[in-house]
């Protein structure tokens, strides 16, 4: 690459990286579509686009390999537009090694490495594909003709008429809209931007014609729009307005042989789509902004929060020496709130939607497929919801685990599953949902063998688990396999135990277990959306400040000593009390912490959290208020304790604590407590 082209890597890095996980999706559709025999034309367009604004850009910062790669991509697709959406199920895994070899060429030149020339029999076998693939073989005598004049008809690839036809097939009906712009029409907000969004809520847009020539409305230009629809006809003609709209249908009956329309004119009419899309105006635009500025807008905004902190304990402190500050408070409450809106404008800039951070997930499911000889689906559901750049980052090796260990671990082979009475193929279920508390829940559940849990705890070498919980903690430790030897997907005992550590450790999150012998195994995660600027409580315990983010505090409750219950036998300040009718144990945190304040018997104030699903309530002496806090992580191992989620400054100057509850209260012993207790409190 040319010195003079080095200001352009970032962006072209950046518009590639996007480009190639669409290009991903297309084409796992495209296998879907292939091993189901059935056309798929638009997933083959929007494959070629990808590929051919890559094998641009890549030209443009002088890239030739990944030119040379995509060329040969775009050929075979080319062919396959020709052919009306027709892939052969055995040309995929060509189009995913190229895929793969011009991601492997934008890693390294990202990493400031060399680019690896373009392999010669990678190349041939693409090549191979651009000759074996032209004409349409294969294809399925039309159960509908086109009707169509022959200029609009020459303006139709062979997979324009592939998707009307099959349309029909479908039980739509093939109409021909026509929209006639005027001056009147466009002072009522009537455009074709306009017409077309509305248009395309009611029906399937298959392509949008430019037509010359003087209409009823004394115009001299027509939009024909070529539409498959189950809608009525007034329904569409007020969708464009009304009169002088016309409407006729495209395509009628016949009992068989092929439509009778003439080829495309031009073997690059994919090329020519491409440009009439890019001519018409974007009436939205994306600004791609790297994430270290989001990052240092983050760290201003931090800033800000701890000065406001410090403003109100100054303010606080001339109130209370009689100073008039009550437009100095009025201030700092307007204040509050713009800080407010200001970290949710923040927040919302750096969040991402979780589809993105699974989108590489069907792609491994796929090699595993491949090298494990199983048959597997996945499904996803994982709607709207979103979270912050650096929550995803860090969650996505785990879900990466999770899915690897499931199809390694859990799901049987065919002949397997065949003799458990189960179909040879097995299914893995990714799903997600946003809670109200501010927290992400994913699941990962298969309908495997479930967990040998003999075989678990005979290669740790203690006694059977018996409780889920008990499992998932042998599960998650570092160094413990099932594996007696390793291979390239496990066997080296590291995958749950980083689990844990990220979800549970560094995110602040819990990790759920659920396994059932001959029926499968599901693993729930539930992570904070954001984990820099949080909303915490701030309360005292043992003469010291401590804080602990809202979003991990089901609730806040008195405590009322004269009706605790202490299970016999039971030390180190167990307790239970009843909540709404049920019996909740209680720790005392001034014990959790080993310290002495001096207090007999728990706080009057608790915190309810969950510990492995099981409420836990633990006492504190007093609660000082709610705040945003800006939480900075314990990097340094040698400070960094269980139990503690980082330190963040209130104002005043001095450190003070970030608690994770549930975790210090595992790390502390009291996570078998719990469980002893709670069985003895449910049977009370």
């Amino acid at each position: 690459m040319s010195v003079d082209l080095a200001d352009f890597l970032p962006a072209y890095l950046t518009e590639v990286e996007e480009l190639l996980g669409i290009a991903n999706t297309q084409l796992l559709a495209l296998e879907t579509a292939a091993k189901q025999r059935s056309a798929s034309p638009r997933t083959v367009r929007e494959l070629f686009r990808a590929l051919h604004t890559i094998k641009g850009l890549s030209a443009m910062v002088d890239v030739e390999p990944i030119v040379s790669i995509a060329h040969w991509m775009e050929a075979a697709l080319r062919q396959a537009d020709h052919a009306g959406g027709r892939v052969p199920e055995d040309s995929i895994e060509p189009l995913m090694q190229g895929l793969r070899a011009i991601e492997q060429r934008v890693h390294q030149l990202a990493a400031g490495k060399p680019v690896a020339g373009a392999s010669k029999g990678l190349l041939d076998r693409l090549e191979q594909l651009d000759a074996t693939e032209r004409g349409p073989q294969g294809s399925p005598a039309a159960p509908a003709r086109l009707e169509l004049e022959p200029t609009l008809a020459a303006k139709l690839s062979t997979s324009d008429q592939e998707q009307l036809l099959a349309g029909v097939a479908a039980g739509k009906r093939a109409l021909r809209l026509d929209y006639v712009p005027s001056a009147d029409r466009a002072a009522q907000g009537l455009t074709i931007n306009t017409v077309r969004e509305r248009v395309g809520q009611i029906a399937e847009i298959v392509k949008v014609i430019p037509v010359a020539g003087a209409t009823n409305g004394g115009g001299n230009l027509t939009f024909a729009l070529l539409l498959l629809t189950r809608e009525d006809d007034a329904a569409l003609l007020e969708a464009v307005g009304g009169p002088p709209a016309t409407l006729r249908m495209v395509a009628s009956s016949a009992p068989a042989g092929p439509a009778s329309l003439p080829p495309p004119t031009s073997a690059e009419s994919l090329l020519n789509e491409e440009e009439a899309a890019a001519a018409e105006p974007r009436r939205s635009g994306v600004l791609r902004v790297e994430v270290s500025r989001l990052d240092e807008a983050l760290e201003r905004l931090a800033a800000l929060v701890v000065t406001r902190s410090k403003l109100a304990r100054a303010v606080a402190t001339l109130t209370a020496a009689g100073a008039p500050t009550r437009e100095l408070v009025q201030v700092l409450q307007e204040n509050a709130r713009q800080l407010r809106d200001l970290r949710a404008s923040i927040l919302h800039l750096r969040m991402v939607r979780v589809g993105e951070v699974l989108e590489r997930l069907p792609l491994l499911v796929r090699g595993l497929r491949r090298t494990m000889g199983k048959q597997v689906r996945l499904e996803m559901d994982v709607g709207d919801a979103e979270l912050d750049k650096s929550v995803a980052d860090r969650l996505q090796p785990t879900l990466v685990h999770l899915v690897r260990n499931a199809v390694d671990h859990g799901l049987e082979r065919p002949d397997e599953r065949r003799a458990a009475g189960k179909p040879e193929e097995g299914v893995l279920r990714l799903a997600c949902h946003a809670r109200s508390n501010g927290r992400l829940e994913l699941t990962v559940s298969d309908d495997g063998q479930g967990v040998d849990v003999a075989t678990v705890a005979a290669r740790a070498g203690v006694p059977v688990p018996a409780t889920p919980e008990e499992l998932l903690e042998l599960m998650c430790r570092p160094g413990l396999s099932t594996r007696a030897s390793a291979d390239t997907t496990s066997g080296r005992g590291m995958g749950m135990d980083i689990v844990k550590r990220i979800i549970v450790e560094q995110l602040g999150g819990e990790l759920r277990l659920e396994t059932a012998p001959g029926k499968g195994t599901t693993f729930s995660l539930c992570v904070p959306l954001t984990i820099t600027i949080v909303d915490a409580f701030v309360f005292e315990c043992a003469a010291l400040r401590y804080a602990v983010p809202v979003s991990g505090v089901e609730e806040i409750i008195e405590v009322d000593t004269s009706r605790l219950v202490h299970p016999p036998g039971r030390a180190g300040g167990m307790a239970m009390l009843e909540r709404r009718g049920q019996a909740v144990p209680l720790l005392s945190l001034e014990r959790l912490l080993r310290r002495d304040g001096g207090r007999e018997g728990p706080g009057p104030k608790a915190f309810v959290v969950r510990q492995r699903g099981m409420p836990l309530a633990i006492a504190v002496d007093r609660l000082l208020g709610q705040q945003e806090i800006v939480l900075r992580p314990l990097e340094d191992p040698l400070v960094r304790v269980p139990g503690v989620a980082g330190a963040t400054d209130l104002g005043d100057g001095q450190p003070t604590l970030v608690l994770d509850l549930p975790a210090l209260s595992a790390a502390r012993g009291g996570g078998s407590r719990l469980e002893s207790a709670a069985a003895k409190g449910g049977a009370a």
